[in-house]
């Protein structure tokens, strides 16, 4: 009897268009629930407490929610996500192939029309389209910028100047050595990244003219046997003399406890360790960028489009997710950003007030310098060998002194021969 009245009951909201309402309510509910993936686990209080509440202010309705892995586990965690159909809604996007490589699977969704993606020039959003440039497919968050930290007490103390040339450079390197017991060099090839990222990539596009030679290694008219690629090398393997006793044995972590406790004046270095060396050194540091080779007039500097993010082309709150995305896109983001995290610098073209000092002083050389990107990241490295890991094998061996600067080139051209065209 209470069935055939509920059924009747139904029968006349139907006809009145209420039955929909009532179901659509909870499920409008669970519509509104964002979930970010990343790779940046170390960045969760700063979503959670910052920019989330943020965003929230605006639009007190989507629930956002942060749901990082560990950087190791990213990539194949997200994979097996997307094949399940459990990836979150907003996927956090490594730069270039790893990426293109989503959306050629159909795993992001198309962002070309997305409100705020005007406040993007070309170059930010490189790192995200296809090759062609016709479609972007993840929004541009950050880059980070390559330069050297330096210790301003052990300066001080020796009277030491900031360099500004490859001479000036190695004499600084050279009164440190001779003057004290600091390492004048902080850096390691244990880990092997370091040299290409912190060491290759640095330094060399004073060398290779910035995004005029990375053009020109794409399209095969510069090899990587040509002078300005072996010049690079050739500065890097003066250094050795400089970096510290047993310096092969060293990995990152090492380089950074020895940097953060004082014992080192200079740390090749990106901007991304500027977070790690305030919470960890006590001590006054700065900034100076690459050292340009002596003559020449104009500098260049790796601003590297290193992190962004993209629309699961799966998610079923997109319209949602374009709200973020767009809100994302805006300023507020870009400062909060900036601030929350000094050594990662907004790619959208906000004026964004930087308080960091450190942080201010990296960014101050877009003002000054030619901008360019690592040079193997984008094309280059789709092949086997992989030119990226070449670039890690030879110049650790540079450094170590077990290869000369030439030969590192005709190993890293001969790779690239292999299986790229333009080189053939």
């Amino acid at each position: 009897m209470c069935i055939s009245k509920i059924k009747n009951h139904l029968s006349r909201l139907t006809k009145l268009g209420l039955v929909a309402t009532i179901f659509a309510a909870p499920l409008s509910n669970a519509a509104d629930k964002l979930v970010i993936e990343s790779w940046r686990n170390d960045d969760a209080k700063i979503w959670n407490d910052v920019i989330i509440p943020a965003f929230n202010k605006q639009h007190p309705d989507i629930k956002v929610v942060f749901a990082p892995t560990p950087p190791a586990d990213y990539n194949s965690a997200l994979q097996a996500k997307l094949q399940a159909g459990t990836a979150g809604d907003l996927i956090t996007c490594r730069p270039f192939d790893t990426s293109l490589a989503l959306y050629q699977k159909g795993n992001l969704e198309k962002l070309n029309s997305l409100k705020g993606m005007e406040n993007y020039p070309e170059v930010a959003k490189a790192a995200w389209s296809t090759d062609d440039g016709n479609d972007v497919f993840c929004l541009p968050m950050a880059s980070v910028i390559h330069g050297f930290i330096y210790n301003k007490e052990i300066f001080k103390d020796l009277g030491l100047s900031v360099p500004k040339t490859e001479s000036d450079f190695f004499k600084v390197l050279e009164s440190i050595k001779e003057n004290s017991r600091y390492v004048p060099l902080v850096m390691g090839t244990a880990d092997q990244w370091e040299a290409a990222t912190m060491g290759f990539q640095n330094v060399g596009p004073n060398y290779w003219k910035g995004e005029e030679g990375r053009a020109a290694l794409i399209s095969g008219d510069a090899k990587l046997t040509d002078p300005e690629y072996v010049k690079v090398w050739d500065f890097m393997a003066k250094w050795a003399p400089y970096m510290g006793r047993g310096y092969q044995a060293q990995k990152y972590a090492d380089s950074q406890n020895l940097f953060t406790l004082g014992r080192g004046a200079i740390y090749p270095a990106g901007s991304w360790d500027i977070t790690t060396f305030n919470d960890q050194a006590d001590f006054e540091f700065g900034a100076f960028p690459p050292p340009t080779p002596d003559g020449q007039k104009t500098c260049y500097i790796s601003d590297h489009t290193d992190i962004g993010i993209g629309l699961n082309a799966a998610s079923k709150q997109k319209e949602s997710a374009r709200t973020f995305l767009t809100w994302m896109a805006g300023p507020e983001f870009a400062e909060l950003y900036a601030n929350s995290l000094p050594g990662f610098f907004p790619l959208a073209n906000h004026s964004v007030n930087i308080k960091d000092p450190v942080a201010k002083e990296f960014l101050s050389w877009r003002g000054q310098c030619k901008q360019t990107i690592r040079n193997s990241y984008q094309i280059l490295s789709r092949g086997t060998p992989n030119m990226e890991n070449q670039l890690w094998n030879v110049s650790v061996q540079v450094l170590n002194g077990t290869m000369k600067p030439e030969d590192a080139g005709k190993e890293v051209e001969s790779g690239l021969k292999a299986w790229y065209p333009p080189h053939q």
